[in-house]
């Protein structure tokens, strides 16, 4: 059974850091590729990032690039979300996923288990 566990979640002001983690366990984690969404309050989850298995591959949404990074530690079964310059749109819960391929994919139906997801709220 393959189970995610986010944490790094809370409140900032504009303009401050937060990392996300989301430490997985029931598989060979480095088999499979592993992203981020988020979904703001009365709106659809989206993608944010994505990592192939081996983390040499990643995707960004365009409204994160050179903002947000995205990376993994296969030897700790974790991957994390760097979120810096962070803005009040932003503001969501944030979920880990893991994908059915080995690739970085974008979408949401590519991901067949997902975890429990970490409030980020951004304050101006």
């Amino acid at each position: 059974q393959v189970q995610l566990v986010e944490s790094g979640g809370g409140l900032v002001q504009a303009g401050g850091s937060l990392r996300l983690s989301c430490a997985a366990s029931g598989r060979t984690f480095s088999n499979y590729g592993m992203g981020w969404f988020r979904q703001a309050p009365g709106k659809e989850r989206v993608f944010v990032s994505a990592v192939s298995g081996s983390g040499g591959v990643t995707k960004y949404a365009d409204s994160v690039k050179g903002q947000f990074t995205i990376s993994r530690d296969n030897a700790k079964n974790t991957v994390y979300l760097q979120m810096n310059s962070l803005k009040p749109e932003d503001t969501a819960v944030y979920y880990c996923g893991v994908s059915r391929y080995i690739s970085a994919t974008v979408y949401h139906e590519s991901y067949g288990y997902w975890g429990q997801g970490t409030q980020v709220t951004v304050s101006s």
